[in-house]
């Protein structure tokens, strides 16, 4: 196996990775590909050309990665051409959205068990969730900071 082809399966294993989450396939490799090319800026051809997307799938889900903080994009004078990369800290700030939501999840639990009684039947159910969320939120509270040295 060559260190390219190496690196496409690493690549793949990334995106399978995060499509368990419900990344589609083609962002999880455009993450993948962005973490470990050289140079750490690519255009959308290169990219394309690196994990064997069309240009078309590509430019959606670009959009989609840039939008949810992962990538930065740049030109440069002179050239039309759109650069793409990993933004700073993407994958910290990804993981802080991420503990936020769990965060909002548990006040709408906390509201909904407020609702309808701590007796009915349907308390049961929310707080099951409410109790998930709870457990995920202590973790998180201990757990040292995504951009920290341990």
């Amino acid at each position: 196996m060559t260190d390219q082809e190496a690196l496409l399966e690493w690549v793949e294993r990334v995106a399978m990775y995060l499509a368990r989450d419900g990344v589609p396939p083609i962002a999880g490799r455009v993450l993948g590909w962005l973490m470990v090319c050289d140079p750490p800026e690519q255009s959308a051809g290169q990219i394309s050309e690196a994990i064997g997307a069309s240009r078309a799938s590509l430019t959606s889900n670009l959009r989609l990665l840039s939008s949810m903080g992962f990538l930065t994009w740049r030109t440069r004078p002179g050239e039309r051409t759109v650069y793409y990369r990993m933004a700073e800290d993407a994958w910290t700030v990804v993981v802080r959205k991420q503990i936020a939501g769990v965060t909002s999840f548990l006040d709408i639990t906390r509201d909904g068990l407020d609702l309808v009684g701590p007796d009915d039947d349907r308390a049961a159910r929310i707080h099951q969730a409410h109790t998930a969320f709870e457990w995920m939120a202590r973790v998180f509270d201990n757990a040292p900071d995504p951009g920290e040295n341990v």
